[in-house]
Parts: C-alpha cells; structure tokens; sequence
C-alpha cells in the first residue's frame, strides 16, 4: 500500500478516471451495435453523427487509440452508404 499522500490521491483520482472511462466506452460500443442493427438509412445517419462524435472524443482522450477511432468510423461511415 501507498504511504505518501500524493500517491494515496492517484490512486483514488486514478479509480474515478478508469470508471468514467469504461462507461464512456461501453456506452460507444453499444452505441455502435445500435448503429450496425438499424435497418433504415435515415435513422442509421442520424446516429452515425453521434457515434462519430463519441469516437472522437474517446480519441482525444486517449480512452482508444486514434487509428482504433479512425477505422470504426470508416467501417461505419461505409456501412450506412450502402444501406438502402
């Protein structure tokens, strides 16, 4: 266990980071599995913007690798064109 008290307060600010972190990523995953499920193009674009829009941040946060973010929105991106 930690002794100094800096250390015992990145532990703690570590905990609530990881935890914020696995909700803002679960939340895009499923967010994305919505997204792959949808049948019609209309509702799939408009939630493309939002997914599009959580990848990126989860990007810049560093929660998923950039290239990570880049490819999902690809794949996405070309999966609502090619609905009907």
């Amino acid at each position: 266990m930690a002794n100094h008290k800096s250390s015992l307060k990145r532990i703690r600010s570590n905990a609530a980071k990881r935890l914020r972190n696995r909700y803002q990523a679960k939340t895009t995953r499923n967010a994305i599995k919505k997204l792959r499920t949808s049948t019609t193009k209309v509702e799939a674009s408009e939630l493309l913007s939002k997914v599009i829009s959580m990848l990126d941040r989860l990007a810049k946060k560093n929660v998923i690798h950039k290239n990570k973010a880049s490819n999902n929105k690809s794949k996405l991106t070309k999966f609502v064109n090619n609905l009907k």
